[in-house]
């Protein structure tokens, strides 16, 4: 997936991220990472971003995407995806559903903000947890794993020592590389690689 080979992490701190405005203008967002790293909305394999949703409105429509949402702050959503409802009201509870269905958010109560993970199907694949206390992820050559710390600091173990990540800081781990995660807290754990 356009990795180094020998596998490596870098470390990507949320002080250093800007807000842009969503694709339809109706909220910010903040990438943390995005493959290929030069792509733009019509042309990336996967993005993930903190997106901040501030009233009620309609998602951008993303043709042939997938997504993952998962509420980090916030009392939540009532979402009409395609029609349906659904109600987005539980934090660090992955939720998916495609990027080009119609959606409509109202907010429960006040501003969220949203861990959003977004692969183009058929070309990518993407798992998304969020885990608590210790995981230990084997990445394997070709795959690529994020680690962004939802809740709290988190702790990436790598050769040669530990690596903090405070809230929102993430980690880009390529593959083949071991990866240790602790936190007392909550951290996203996403496995991204080619479709099968």
């Amino acid at each position: 997936m356009g990795t180094p080979s020998g596998g490596g992490i870098r470390i990507l701190r949320a002080a250093d991220r800007t807000a842009t405005v969503w694709k339809n203008g109706g909220g910010v967002t903040r990438e943390i990472a995005a493959w290929p790293e030069d792509s733009g909305m019509d042309d990336f394999g996967w993005r993930v971003s903190l997106a901040e949703v501030a009233a009620d409105g309609p998602f951008s429509a993303f043709p042939g995407i997938g997504r993952t949402l998962t509420l980090a702050e916030g009392a939540g959503m009532d979402l009409t995806v395609g029609g349906v409802r659904r109600l987005v009201d539980e934090r660090y509870a992955p939720q998916d559903f495609p990027g080009d269905e119609p959606t409509h958010c109202r907010l429960l109560s006040g501003p969220v903000v949203n861990f959003n993970v977004m692969y183009r199907r058929g070309a990518v694949e993407a798992r998304t947890a969020v885990v608590r206390g210790r995981s230990a992820r084997t990445v394997a050559p070709g795959e690529t794993l994020l680690v962004v710390a939802l809740e709290g600091p988190a702790v990436l173990e790598r050769p040669g020592g530990l690596v903090e990540l405070l809230p929102y800081d993430a980690a880009l781990v390529t593959g083949p590389l071991d990866c240790p995660v602790r936190t007392d807290g909550r951290a996203a754990v996403v496995l991204l690689g080619p479709a099968r």
